[in-house]
């Protein structure tokens, strides 16, 4: 079982990091202290559920997470920081600051670093969430010890949900796309800044052009419903945010 350190100081690492093609580093005081600080670590970056589902989630929460007060999202893998830079330009994650604890000296200090050779990956983090205050833990979320990569508490949405129950997402949102198409991909954005999770349909793909008429009663992509309403396109979804 891990030890969960609620109540204790996070550990002291300089990590080494390449911005740009410049060698800089930031140091666990620079990165927590006076702030109010999310971390999540993972097993490592390009990973299936890591790429999926953990990261892109926390990226899409950002704005609520700062309207509720954190300062800074932070990913932390026991990666170097070329393969940690190379995994944010793959997942346009702007919204989150990629910390590489390539030595795994930050996680080893967590008590949260393991033993992953039998799949060839040597020591790695386990996977957890943490809340941390000018430094001290406020709340940690670790994945329970089962075999293999459990996903089940450190989610963005559970962390989201502990800052502020009332900021978790309690609409619907489906959206019909179609490859190509430049207003789905702003509308998409728009969704993903306010925080929305939604369906999308694609022509072509998981739905027709027909289907869309019939529901949608419109021709052109992207058409937006939320909580069964029908918004229209991306201009009449700015004007619904707005």
């Amino acid at each position: 079982m891990f030890t969960d350190i609620t109540g204790q100081k996070v550990p002291s690492v300089t990590f080494p990091i390449i911005a740009g093609d410049t060698w800089i580093s930031r140091n666990s005081e620079e990165i927590f202290a006076n702030k109010t600080v999310v971390v999540f670590s993972l097993p490592g970056a390009f990973t299936p559920t890591c790429s999926s589902s953990h990261l892109p989630r926390y990226n899409e929460l950002a704005a609520k997470f700062t309207a509720n007060g954190v300062d800074e999202i932070v990913c932390i893998s026991v990666n170097d920081t070329f393969v940690m830079n190379a995994w944010a330009k793959d997942q346009d994650a702007e919204n989150i600051s990629f910390i590489p604890d390539g030595n795994g000296e930050f996680t080893q200090g967590m008590g949260l670093l393991v033993n992953k050779a039998e799949i060839g990956f040597g020591k790695r983090s386990w996977r957890y969430a943490m809340l941390v205050k000018n430094g001290v833990i406020e709340k940690m979320f670790i994945e329970p010890d089962l075999p293999g990569d459990p996903f089940e508490v450190s989610d963005a949405d559970t962390m989201l949900n502990f800052i502020n129950p009332e900021a978790i997402q309690s609409t619907e949102v489906a959206i019909f796309t179609k490859h190509g198409c430049s207003h789905c991909t702003k509308a998409k954005a728009l969704l993903a800044e306010q925080g929305l999770q939604y369906e999308e349909l694609v022509l072509g793909e998981n739905t027709t052009i027909t289907a869309m008429r019939a529901i949608s009663h419109a021709d052109t992509t992207p058409q937006v419903f939320i909580d069964g309403k029908h918004i229209g396109g991306n201009d009449e979804l700015t004007k619904y945010f707005s």
